[in-house]
């Protein structure tokens, strides 16, 4: 089941009245880039890069005007990452280096995106509505992060011009509109999404043993196949085809490493000893010249990727700054009783679609972090010690456009207080969020929150007050000593939720259309409240 995404009502209504009514009766109209384009967020760049484009548009229908947008948007993508690229050899010292490799990733993530978005829509019995603004959404999430990236380490302008960048946001950002509103009328359609896991992969998941069906070991002993997690999955990319489930069993020990799972590397599955005696683990900071970004110690972005039994780790230490555990913009992802470890920034739940079951997530500050449409149930949530003088925020969600359809859910888990955070918890603040973002959004179902939280619940981003008309923060029948709402913020965008209906918008069927696609995995879920 899609989900009926929240867009602010008076966005839906101002843009679905002007965009789409009478779009049919005026046929004389219909044919005029500029009328069509006026009814977009951002009408001047639409119309000049519709009007400058190689490809010749007289859209008569909504859904040709929504194709055409999307493919402007990404050539100017193709655009963009050529710039960049070129500008390569022009780099100046290791900072400028770092962002630059970043942002060429990224473009190249939103190009794949933006095709992923034109195929489908082109056969829609491979991509729904639902599918098309996950992948919008990501792709305007992509730019934003090189953006981010380049401010960190202070190379703004000198990795990407802002003007170039700003342009490819608008336009992506009129993509997301204008399937946004045909997404909200169609989001009764049902089973629009594959079942992308056999039988046989689910025996594979939910199996006690996995060494004897693992196509390979990786040991650091010698005894399996490769000594490192890296070069298993780099063998892996080589197979001829990525659409079959690609099992690779890391043997007990500590992997000092940091691993990356390629956009193209599919249907990987890693499997582990067991979060305690299976660790795989970096150090990399933003303190130590990285971006956040390529901070990480793991980076998923190949899509359907499940870990089991692991964990991952960042042993940079608070003072740091920065410091990624695990990255992952993979689309219909499954973590299962996986450990994350770090202090500032430890779980980047960048973007696309993806699910926590029973895992456990240690940090300090913003430790779960992203634009991902992300649920975590039954996981324990263990604030650490942070360094004097710091407060504890549990997530920073970055959604930075009214019609991306991300946010995090945390259903029915537990937040508590880390063995080094109890003998001093009354001498540090701890938040539930704050809003990375413009329009951020965050709600916390039926989970015990302990009482290291403070009263009034959020936290402001940095004083600023510009977000909390935009943003969504819920709360939705929490128990336990810090549960109480009673002097929570009283922000416009706070919400103290009592109806039914509405929470359910933020659980696994909603908000990830998750029972289309969850049960093959095997991996236990709850599916609404």
């Amino acid at each position: 089941m899609a989900m009926n995404i929240s867009i602010p009502s008076f966005i839906l209504i101002i843009f679905s009245a002007t965009f789409f009514t009478g779009a049919l009766s005026r046929k004389s109209s219909s044919d005029n880039i500029a009328w069509w384009c006026k009814r977009t967020p951002h009408p001047e760049p639409c119309q000049y890069f519709m009007g400058h484009s190689r490809h010749h548009f007289a859209p008569k229908h909504r859904s040709d005007f929504r194709k055409m947008v999307v493919q402007v948007a990404m050539d100017r993508v193709i655009t963009a990452r050529r710039y960049a690229k070129r500008f390569g050899q022009n780099l100046e010292n290791e900072h400028q280096k770092a962002a630059w490799s970043d942002c060429l990733k990224l473009y190249r993530n939103t190009i794949s995106q933006m095709n992923r978005t034109l195929q489908g829509l082109d056969n829609k019995q491979s991509c729904s509505d639902f599918d098309a603004q996950t992948w919008l959404s990501t792709a305007l999430t992509n730019i934003e992060t090189c953006r981010v990236g380049s401010l960190e380490l202070n190379v703004s302008d000198s990795v990407m011009p802002s003007i170039l960048s700003n342009n490819v946001s608008e336009l992506i950002s009129n993509s997301l509109a204008i399937n946004g509103v045909i997404l909200h009328e169609e989001s009764n359609n049902t089973d629009e999404f594959p079942n992308w896991v056999s039988k046989q992969e689910r025996k594979l998941l939910q199996a006690s043993s996995i060494n004897a069906n693992a196509n390979l070991v990786v040991a650091k002993d010698g005894s399996g196949h490769y000594r490192t997690v890296q070069s298993a999955i780099n063998a892996a990319a080589r197979r001829r085809s990525t659409t079959a489930r690609f099992t690779i069993y890391v043997k007990r020990g500590v992997y000092r490493e940091n691993i990356e799972v390629a956009i193209n590397n599919n249907n990987i599955m890693l499997v582990g000893d067991g979060m305690k005696y299976t660790i795989i683990t970096g150090s990399r900071s933003v303190g130590g010249g990285f971006t956040t970004y390529s901070s990480a110690t793991a980076g998923i972005d190949g899509l359907r990727f499940i870990a089991r039994d692991i964990t991952f780790s960042n042993t940079a230490g608070p003072q740091r700054g920065q410091a990624v555990a695990l990255r992952s913009a993979s689309d219909l992802s499954v973590f299962y009783r996986c450990a994350f470890q770090g202090y500032q920034d430890t779980l980047m739940v960048h973007s696309q679609r993806q699910f926590y079951r029973q895992c456990y997530i240690y940090g300090t500050i913003d430790f779960i972090f992203g634009n991902a449409a992300v649920v975590f149930q039954s996981c324990m949530i263990y604030v650490r010690r942070p360094l004097k003088g710091q407060a504890n925020v549990i997530t920073a969600q970055g959604r930075n456009d009214p019609y991306q359809n991300s946010g995090i859910s945390i259903h029915n888990c537990q937040v508590r207080a880390a063995r080094d955070l109890k003998p001093v918890v009354r001498s540090f603040r701890t938040y539930l969020g704050r809003p990375w973002m413009q329009y951020s959004r965050t709600v916390y179902l039926e989970t015990y929150i302990d009482s290291l939280v403070s009263p009034v619940g959020w936290l402001a981003w940095q004083k600023s007050k510009s977000a909390l008309n935009t943003l969504y923060y819920g709360e939705y029948k929490n128990f336990g000593p810090g549960s109480s709402t009673r002097y929570r913020v009283r922000w416009p965008g706070f919400h103290v939720i009592t109806n039914q209906k509405e929470a359910s918008r933020f659980t696994v069927v909603n908000l990830l259309a998750g029972t289309s696609w969850l049960p093959a995995t095997g991996v236990p879920f709850k599916s609404g409240l």
